[in-house]
């Protein structure tokens, strides 16, 4: 059953609180209302213009792969080490989101040059881990690890937040589409199917653990000042709704409990209950002009992709 209209009054709340969190300026000031007819690097028929319009399944999904992201040494060293996580992993989260809704949307210059601009930053991110290993942000590997966390949080939250989950042949379009920025960032051997992903993190896993180093950024992390984007949510609803998306052996690696992991079950029914409020609300984003810069109606990425 389709939700009921907003207010004005609370379509306006919940806009300004999105764009307060996550504010459109942050995308570099990317014109995406022009040139016409650019779809960028994907366009309007692809999975991943519908998947990355999902504001709830982004945010969530994005807090998803912050944590399987530090059970990664090598990965998480580079965080520790290069950047001020303690005091901006809002900023971070800002950053990410600004990164994927560019390449994703924008038109095709503007989002190359993001991917350029990207890898740049990249070859200064070097050093040596607590156990003496090198590691490198332009690691193929490390690259690798970095886009298949988020695309599998991206993906998750679409599924379980939207109320339009993708059909198998759907999801393996989706990271198949997907891997193509990883790839232009450097990435190699990128998996491009739902059974790809699942035989990745089973090769992975060997690498991985849960160390003092993670418990930190997951401290920070569980503290976040998260602007909520409707009055009465909590920091936790999304945190959890995130941790939700997780598969069982990364909670088992994070030692999530038994009741966290029910509270994570709860957040995710409230939070998709909710996801066409979100929708509603962020009617003029990015994904709505991007439709509008190429000549289709935004209505098609509530439809399922041809």
């Amino acid at each position: 059953m389709p939700a009921r209209p907003l207010s004005a009054a609370l379509r306006e709340r919940i806009r300004h609180w999105v764009l307060s969190a996550f504010p459109r300026e942050a995308s570099t000031r990317i014109d995406y209302d022009q040139p016409e007819g650019d779809p960028g690097l994907f366009g309007p028929e692809t999975v991943t213009w519908r998947v990355h319009a999902c504001f709830p399944g982004m945010l969530a999904g994005g807090l998803q792969a912050l944590m399987l992201q530090t059970l990664h040494p090598r990965a998480l060293a580079g965080v520790w080490d290069h950047s001020n996580f303690r005091d901006d992993l809002v900023g971070r989260l800002r950053r990410t989101t600004a990164f994927v809704g560019g390449t994703t949307y924008a038109p095709t210059a503007a989002a190359q040059a993001l991917i350029e601009r990207v890898r740049a930053i990249h070859t200064r991110v070097t050093g040596i881990t607590a156990d003496g290993l090198p590691y490198a942000a332009d690691d193929p590997a490390l690259l690798t690890w970095v886009h298949v966390t988020e695309a599998y949080g991206f993906l998750r939250g679409f599924q379980r937040y939207s109320g339009r989950p993708l059909n198998a042949a759907q999801v393996d379009r989706y990271y198949d589409e997907v891997r193509r920025i990883a790839e232009a960032l450097g990435a190699r051997a990128v998996p491009s199917s739902a059974a790809q992903i699942a035989h990745y993190f089973d090769a992975v896993m060997p690498q991985l653990r849960c160390d003092e180093r993670s418990r930190e950024v997951l401290r920070v992390l569980g503290a976040i000042r998260l602007p909520v984007p409707v009055a009465g949510l909590s920091r936790e609803l999304f945190l959890h709704a995130g941790a939700a998306l997780m598969p069982d052996w990364a909670n088992d690696l994070l030692g999530r409990s038994r009741w966290q992991r029910r509270g994570d079950r709860l957040s995710a029914r409230v939070l998709a209950g909710m996801s066409p409020l979100f929708e509603q609300a962020l009617s003029d984003g990015v994904a709505s002009r991007s439709c509008r810069r190429v000549g289709c109606d935004p209505a098609i990425l509530q439809r399922a992709p041809r």
